[in-house]
């Protein structure tokens, strides 16, 4: 199936206004890096496991906005708000899944001055403090570590399970860094997620900051 252009760039317009604000102080938009970024997200189909739409949508939205800020940082860069010193692009987008709930949300951020190394060693401390989201909503999801294996040139892992809003729920995260690139991915469905489809996103994830 061939995503249409215009779709393409509606999806895209929540990535591209977050380069252009940041999501912090210290951030600095690069039109050059900013189209060279999207250009790689419009490259084609990203290969994602069977079962994934194939047109980008827009970025993925944080199902929860209390709860512990540890836990919201991590899922931020996610949905189009990485760190913001030294941000030069960013571009976050979104794919529907065929399973119930299933969702990847896809964050890619680029940073000068080597600060995607900074800025994920900030990201394991905060995963190192989030424990747990629980809201009065009905929402109670605990965060264990996630086995993700080599990817990239860094990498953390992390899986939420639980209830949101009273319901079953599953969200793998993981976070890696590719050179001068930080990679955001979320898996997320009901009642639980597959690690192996979710390592197959992270990796179509990883193509495109690479390509």
């Amino acid at each position: 199936m061939r995503r249409q252009p215009g779709i393409v760039t509606g999806a895209l317009l929540a990535g591209v206004l977050a380069g252009c604000g940041g999501g912090g102080t210290g951030s600095a938009h690069d039109p050059r890096a900013q189209a060279h970024l999207s250009q790689r997200v419009q490259q084609g189909s990203p290969h994602l496991p069977d079962g994934f739409a194939d047109r980008p949508e827009q970025a993925w939205q944080m199902p929860f906005t209390k709860g512990d800020a540890d836990c919201r940082a991590l899922l931020e860069p996610v949905g189009g708000q990485a760190p913001g010193e030294a941000l030069t692009a960013q571009v976050a987008v979104s794919y529907r899944g065929f399973d119930l709930g299933e969702q990847a949300g896809v964050g890619l951020a680029r940073y000068a001055d080597e600060q995607a190394e900074g800025h994920l060693e900030a990201l394991a401390e905060a995963m190192r403090s989030c424990r747990a989201v629980r809201t009065a909503t009905g929402t109670d999801l605990r965060l264990r570590e996630l086995p993700i294996g080599r990817v990239g040139d860094e990498t953390l892992g992390a899986r939420l399970r639980g209830r949101l809003n009273g319901y079953p729920y599953a969200l793998d995260l993981v976070l890696t860094r590719v050179g001068d690139t930080l990679v955001s991915v979320v898996h997320t469905g009901l009642p639980d997620v597959d690690h192996g489809r979710t390592r197959e996103v992270v990796d179509a994830a990883v193509s495109m900051a690479s390509a």
